[in-house]
């Protein structure tokens, strides 16, 4: 049976005026080494399949904060830590490697009253989770967990907010609810939402996570190793829980890398803690990896999915990777 987790308020949302809805011409670059200058695609348990570069002269274009799939590695749903949602396809060519994104169009969140969120302090979306047409999505700054109908021609305010369980004075200003995921149906989480900060710590330097129902109901924690920050999670089908992680110094540049939690580490006064599967530098074809998603392809390969957010700077670049798991 699907858990929900507790609401704190709930409200019918405001129905107003469409937000306006900016349509782009997306240029993408494929990327067909991940490791520059190298032709090994495999890393770690994880197969490099290929990459787009993406560019736009959309005004709004990237920040790019996480992403799902509406349908298996076609359709996606985002949000933008500018307070956009964004919208579009990844096209895939007869080798299965991704080719272009076609129908992007991003378009202005709105708070409760159908306005649109223009403050950074309101706007700072982070994180998203997708199930039965309702995106939850994760703000910081003004730490909040709230669910909205998915309409991409139509999105309307908020329609409930959430209780992430996480004491919000633990949350740091600009280190928050930076993972939602739902846990698989049939795994011991039952289908429970659940939240991981980016780097809000506890006395031991662990960071904050919550699962918001069922069995293991309540606040765990996740190690935290060497300097690297949480930006997002997703489920693999065995209840195991994939974070994506970041790291930046001037030194060093930016670095990411996959970790993999176990099923049994995750849920209520736990310590949560897991393998790195994949680590990443300057030598490889990444930059502020952000957002990643989970999903199945037709042939049975379950595809690991990144992009990148280029903070809006002429410096960075938006990014989007395929990876293939093996063994799972």
């Amino acid at each position: 049976m699907l858990t929900l987790p507790t609401t704190v308020a709930a409200q019918p949302a405001a129905q107003a005026e469409p937000a306006p809805i900016e349509r782009m011409e997306v240029t993408t670059r494929p990327i067909t080494q991940f490791e520059i200058g190298r032709d090994r695609t495999r890393f770690g348990p994880l197969e490099f399949i290929g990459g787009l570069e993406m560019v736009s002269s959309g005004r709004n274009f990237g920040g790019f904060s996480a992403m799902r799939f509406m349908t298996p590695g076609k359709d996606f749903i985002g949000v933008a830590d500018t307070g956009f949602w964004f919208f579009g396809q990844v096209n895939h060519d007869a080798e299965q490697r991704p080719s272009s994104i076609s129908d992007f169009r991003m378009v202005r969140m709105t708070d409760e009253a159908g306005s649109p969120i223009d403050d950074k302090w309101q706007a700072d979306a982070e994180s998203l989770a997708i199930r039965d047409g309702v995106a939850t999505v994760g703000f910081e700054r003004n730490h909040r967990l709230v669910q909205f109908h998915i309409d991409p021609e139509n999105m309307q305010a908020p329609w409930r907010k959430l209780d992430f369980l996480v004491p919000k004075h633990e949350l740091r200003i600009n280190r928050g609810l930076e993972t939602v995921a739902w846990s698989p149906p049939g795994s011991a989480l039952t289908g429970a939402l659940v939240v991981v900060s980016e780097r809000s710590l506890d006395p031991k330097g662990n960071v904050f996570a919550a699962v918001l129902s069922g069995p293991e109901k309540g606040v765990f924690t996740v190690v935290r190793h060497d300097d690297f920050d949480i930006t997002d999670g997703a489920f693999l089908p065995n209840g195991d829980l994939l974070l994506l992680e970041r790291s930046f110094s001037v030194l060093s540049g930016v670095r990411m890398r996959l970790r993999r939690l176990p099923a049994h580490s995750i849920g209520n006064g736990k310590v949560a803690d897991g393998p790195v599967l994949m680590q990443a530098g300057m030598s490889y074809q990444i930059d502020n990896m952000e957002a990643m998603d989970v999903w199945r392809r037709a042939d049975g390969a379950l595809i690991v999915s990144l992009m990148s957010d280029d903070n809006q700077s002429f410096l960075q670049r938006s990014l989007y990777l395929e990876f293939s798991l093996q063994g799972e």
